[in-house]
């Protein structure tokens, strides 16, 4: 309930954050990022929210420089999704052959079979949907993609990331239509986040029903 709790009302809980701990905010901002893409094992830290909540605050509150804050959280999610590739290749192809309750198996393979269909280029998309973030950068790594590639699309995609929902922060953030329904705004981002996944998984079931027809 206290992880729901941060991320409906993530924009309160970041302005206690600067309140108490003024620029260590920086720190905190960069560790999150860093764990929700980095572990395999954190993939429900609320990132898409987090990044539109800490540009409004920069812009609201002047505690935050917008600039240095999208560049530290383009470098957390850079090296977040490095360490997650490296931990794919060291322990991935051992996690597909066994059960974990720390990782979600069925994620794995979806996201395996999203990568069989568009490439590299799912470590973009995978930005902006919630799970696939965490879960891409693994299985590329477990798959064995080279590193150089990997890293291309790495960089790229955490910059897309990063700069479109930090932007979109600092410039709508503080409007008093988004500030007085925050809530309903966060719940609004994760839908659209996650109704890709929500239409590829109802595509597959009928697929499948078909198939078995």
């Amino acid at each position: 309930m206290e992880l729901l709790d941060f991320i409906l009302h993530v924009d309160q809980h970041l302005a206690e954050f600067i309140t108490n701990y003024g620029t260590w905010i920086y720190g905190i901002l960069f560790l999150i990022i860093f764990v929700e893409t980095g572990l395999v094992v954190m993939p429900f830290l609320p990132g898409d929210s987090l990044l539109f909540a800490a540009g409004a605050l920069a812009a609201s509150t002047g505690a935050m420089d917008p600039w240095l804050l999208g560049a530290l959280l383009f470098i957390a999610a850079v090296l977040g999704d490095t360490v997650n590739y490296h931990i794919g290749r060291f322990i991935g192809p051992r996690v597909f052959e066994m059960n974990s309750r720390f990782i979600n198996k069925q994620h794995l393979i979806k996201t395996q079979e999203f990568f069989a269909r568009h490439g590299g280029k799912t470590i973009i998309f995978a930005r902006f949907v919630p799970f696939a973030r965490t879960f891409a950068p693994f299985v590329a790594g477990a798959g064995s993609m080279n590193y150089k590639f990997f890293l291309t699309y790495n960089v790229i995609g955490a910059f897309c990331w990063v700069a479109s929902f930090v932007t979109l922060g600092y410039l709508f953030g503080n409007m008093p239509i988004v500030k007085d329904n925050f809530t309903h705004l966060i719940f609004g981002i994760i839908i659209i986040s996650v109704l890709p996944g929500i239409i590829g998984f109802i595509r597959e079931k009928l697929k499948n029903r078909k198939a078995n027809v």
